[in-house]
């Protein structure tokens, strides 16, 4: 694994505008970032990233099942109690799921170690399955890479495979905050594919759902909206005014309610009890007194944070870091481990599961070891 310098293509801004990829650049600093990409082994990729998904995912899956059936644990996670059965019966009955990311710990020389899992509303998926491809086709074309490279991304393929045989009903709405560009293109992108899927497609607000007298999520058209994509944590969900009427609405979500579980960093504690010294695995445990004092050497992440706010690290050393933001609520406090540091860059590498397949990767730098959404997103090959 390696950071390799790159002269950016002239053309890049137009060719993402053209492409649809209007995120590209926030409050004037580049988001996508192309001056530089990562080079793995194929054996690095396979045996160190690939695989390990496959089983973290298999393990997640084999928390869920256990979950479900314990009230104890649900409590544990801060799941409110009227939202238990709704989470256990969308599992029981084999609710179908669509994608998920891992967050990594990753220096090239292994193991990878868990962050933490982002199974509800993951974003970076444009960029890592779309974006990144059409650099690696377009710097081949361009002779800016050997010959030969090749890139871990496969993301693209299985979510049309998915969106097929998935079992999703027709038509499905995408919805998302009506001000966000980021999740607007992650549900576009999405949208696309399952429109190739065959799948009818209608693209609404998350604000713009409506409750009609019988029980029913409609949209603007009053129509009944059968089943909803939703970039909307099912935590936020739950504290909405409509939040009880999910249970009986009829609305097939997406993801599931039983994601509620795996994109809880709860969730981390869980697993570390039950696979204590796992080698992908960081040790873990619920925060039970937040104020407590403690030895160096942890990080401080409330279940329900997001682009690393209200995240705080005191490491090894004992320098304490605090990123603000306005998540409070029961904390879960992991072993510091510190991201491997590229040309100044703190590195962290998403795994992308599409339904139950490791499909990708993709990378996020940022000059802090905190990974916030003023990160950027780097493309990277494979080459040996």
């Amino acid at each position: 694994m390696k950071r390799i310098a790159s002269t950016p293509r002239p053309d890049w801004q137009a060719t993402a505008e053209q492409l649809g990829f209007a995120f590209h650049t926030f409050d004037g600093e580049p988001y996508w970032d192309e001056s530089a990409y990562y080079r793995f082994s194929l054996r690095q990729i396979e045996d160190d990233l690939e695989d390990p998904s496959q089983e973290l995912h298999e393990l997640c899956m084999a928390l869920v099942a256990e979950v479900v059936d314990s009230e104890e644990l649900l409590q544990r996670l801060a799941i409110p109690p009227a939202f238990h059965e709704l989470i256990r019966q969308s599992w029981k009955q084999g609710d179908p799921h669509l994608y998920g990311r891992m967050d990594l710990c990753y220096d090239g020389t292994g193991p990878a170690k868990l962050l933490e899992t982002n199974y509800d509303t993951p974003t970076s998926l444009y960029e890592a399955s779309f974006f990144q491809y059409v650099w690696l086709e377009q710097q081949l074309q361009r002779g800016q890479l050997a010959a030969g490279c090749d890139q871990f991304n496969s993301i693209e393929d299985k979510l049309l495979q998915a969106f097929v045989q998935g079992g999703f009903k027709s038509p499905m709405h995408f919805a998302s905050v009506r001000d966000s560009l980021e999740d607007r293109g992650t549900v576009e992108y999405l949208r696309d594919i399952a429109r190739q899927a065959g799948l009818g497609t209608r693209l609404i607000a998350i604000e713009d759902i409506g409750l009609n007298a019988g029980g029913r999520f409609v949209d603007l058209l009053d129509m009944p909206i059968e089943s909803l994509f939703k970039l909307y944590p099912w935590e936020q969900l739950f504290n909405e005014a409509y939040g009880p009427a999910i249970a009986g609405s009829r609305t097939q979500f997406v993801e599931p309610p039983w994601k509620a579980i795996l994109s809880n960093k709860g969730a981390m504690a869980l697993l570390w009890e039950r696979h204590a010294g796992h080698p992908n695995l960081l040790p873990a445990f619920i925060d039970a007194d937040p104020a407590a004092r403690l030895g160096p050497g942890w990080v401080r992440k409330p279940f329900f944070s997001r682009e690393g706010a209200n995240v705080e690290i005191c490491t090894a050393g004992g320098e304490r870091l605090i990123e603000a933001g306005p998540y409070g609520g029961p904390c879960i406090r992991q072993q510091f481990h510190p991201l491997p540091v590229f040309a100044g860059n703190h590195t962290v590498i998403g795994s992308w599961v599409i339904g139950d397949q490791p499909a990708g990767i993709g990378i996020r730098e940022d000059h802090s070891p905190i990974t916030k959404d003023s990160s950027r997103f780097l493309p990277h090959v494979i080459s040996d």
